[in-house]
């Protein structure tokens, strides 16, 4: 019966106010909601007390707040964390926060496995299994909130900062990656400045023209190389790739 339930986790900020009206309520219910999920870390419709009653009882018939389970946790002394999260299927993801003295990153993962297999990455080696949906990617950060603690102390956040460097390539899953982005700005949710949210890319150059206008947040690029030619060998994007947002392949 689970399955057939509304992952809010999954639904952009426009989409989670889209599904307020689709029920008869104002558009304002998905702020409320959000800053219960993302900024309260509550997944518990029961025990959001701004929201009326009857709502909390249909809510609780037709959606559900679900998230990645973390499997293992590894700390190091200075402070490091690394989880290995379940997204079903047997399959993990990883995800990192590094706790520094103006800062605390968090470094997430956007598919399992990578399509790019850049010769020094060991996630490239293991091959291309699959894009992470929008739940998937945004409950990295909100499994990691909760470890940490969630604030909405602006100057005091346990999470400063978010990049997009785990696993996989973001752009190769553009449209999960901009909702999540979306959610990490939103005031209503992690409310993250725009200068701390970073999506880090090895420079696939058909999308890096799609998401103009779309994205406003920091890119990285990595090079890696001071030569198109050595660039070549250590990271293959040279190669034509068929792409669509959301999705790709890549022909040889």
């Amino acid at each position: 019966m689970s399955e057939n339930l509304v992952n809010l986790m999954n639904l952009s900020p426009k989409e989670l106010a889209d599904f307020f009206v689709s029920l008869g309520e104002k558009p304002f219910r998905s702020q409320q909601i959000l800053k219960w999920i993302y900024q309260y870390g509550v997944d518990d419709f029961d025990k959001m007390t701004n929201i009326k009653k009857d709502l909390r009882s249909r809510l609780k018939e037709i959606a559900v707040i679900r998230a990645p389970e973390i499997v293992t946790e590894q700390k190091s002394q200075d402070g490091t964390i690394k989880w290995a999260l379940d997204i079903g299927d047997g399959q993990l993801v990883e995800t990192v926060f590094i706790p520094e003295k103006e800062r605390n990153t968090l470094c997430i993962s956007t598919q399992v496995g990578c399509p790019v297999k850049c010769s020094f990455c060991r996630t490239g080696a293991s091959g291309f299994n699959r894009n992470l949906t929008l739940s998937e990617i945004i409950g990295q950060v909100w499994r990691a909130s909760s470890r940490v603690g969630f604030s909405e102390n602006q100057e005091q956040k346990p999470i400063s900062n978010v990049v997009m460097m785990g696993m996989g390539e973001p752009l190769l899953n553009l449209n999960p990656v901009i909702a999540a982005t979306e959610i990490l700005l939103s005031d209503y949710a992690f409310a993250l400045s725009k200068r701390r949210v970073t999506i880090s890319t090895s420079g696939i150059a058909p999308v890096l023209n799609k998401i103009a206008g779309k994205v406003d947040v920091a890119l990285a690029l990595s090079l890696h190389a001071p030569n198109d030619e050595l660039r070549d060998k250590l990271v293959p994007v040279n190669k034509k790739y068929n792409i669509e947002i959301g999705r790709a392949s890549c022909r040889e």
